[in-house]
């Protein structure tokens, strides 16, 4: 078992380090949120003052953190940690972030004699939760040997994508993909109901069909249709819009660096915009379905 220090306890970080307790490692949390890290807590993790301080004697650092922004403000710097770090000390930020952010962090480990793996996850609060998130990592293989038995931990998928920033890349794609997927679905659970037909059973026929996807199989959109989705909540928890519009600013970020076209990426940001603008920025993303179906 190793001795972990995990910072940021949000919705996703807050399950993930709950995993790694669960697993029997030494775990210090440290997040700005006084409640998430009572939570982790009562469930059997140590706690510290400062990210420094929870730091200090870890074998492996892990980082949960909304934007590039946070993951720069913890790590570079003279303040950062990869300045006070011992060396050979396993780093693992699994924040989604831009490539070259990641790079950034990487060269800067790397310097120091850190070893650094980005390892953004999918698999949403559920997958959190549950311990069966994808890791898509971005590092050396040795690096990544060494990460993938606590990985374990946490997730039941854990593929190395290539080198520095290969996991973000891996990321930005995948969830570009997953914002056009969630808002078809609901577009056209919107079509069929509008002509008088049932959404569980509309969504059915296209699981059993060409259009099965994700999002009918685990992640409804249609209020009431699948009871653990968050849409049959509210559509509180889960992965938030704002968070789902900040992936799909860095695939677009990105495409235009490479000169690579995203016409439907580009379309599924203009929604997840719109639909944020209208005041559903802190619900989950699957309520892209309120722009086709008005409540």
């Amino acid at each position: 078992m190793a001795t972990i220090t995990f910072i940021g306890l949000g919705n996703m970080g807050g399950p993930m380090a709950g995993n790694l307790v669960k697993a029997g490692h030494d775990v210090t949390v440290f997040d700005l949120s006084k409640e998430a890290v009572a939570a982790l807590v009562a469930e059997g993790a140590k706690t510290a003052s400062t990210a420094h301080e929870a730091a200090k004697g870890a074998e492996c650092v892990i980082t949960m953190l909304p934007a590039g922004k946070h993951v720069e403000a913890v790590y570079l710097g003279d303040d950062g940690l990869l300045a006070h770090l011992p060396a050979g000390t396993l780093v693992i930020d699994s924040s989604t972030i831009a490539p070259e952010t990641a790079r950034g962090v990487a060269d800067k480990a790397e310097a120091n004699n850190i070893l650094f793996l980005d390892a953004p996850v999918s698999g949403g609060v559920g997958g959190a939760k549950a311990g069966t998130l994808s890791f898509i990592c971005g590092g050396d293989e040795s690096t990544f040997n060494k990460a993938k038995p606590i990985l374990e931990s946490m997730g039941k998928n854990i593929f190395l994508a290539g080198g520095h920033g290969a996991g973000q890349v891996a990321k930005i794609c995948n969830n570009m993909l997953l914002a056009i997927l969630m808002a078809g679905t609901s577009e056209a659970l919107a079509l069929g109901v509008k002509n008088g037909l049932d959404p569980a059973v509309l969504s059915e026929v296209m699981k059993q069909s060409s259009g099965g996807n994700w999002a009918l199989n685990v992640y409804n959109p249609w209020p009431g249709v699948m009871e653990a989705a968050p849409a049959s909540r509210g559509y509180e928890g889960g992965f938030l819009v704002n968070l789902m519009n900040k992936d799909l600013g860095l695939a677009f970020d990105n495409a235009v660096k490479n000169h690579a076209a995203i016409p439907m990426g580009s379309l599924a940001r203009n929604l997840f915009e719109l639909h944020a603008g209208q005041g559903n920025g802190t619900l989950d993303f699957s309520s892209i379905q309120r722009l086709y179906k008005p409540e």
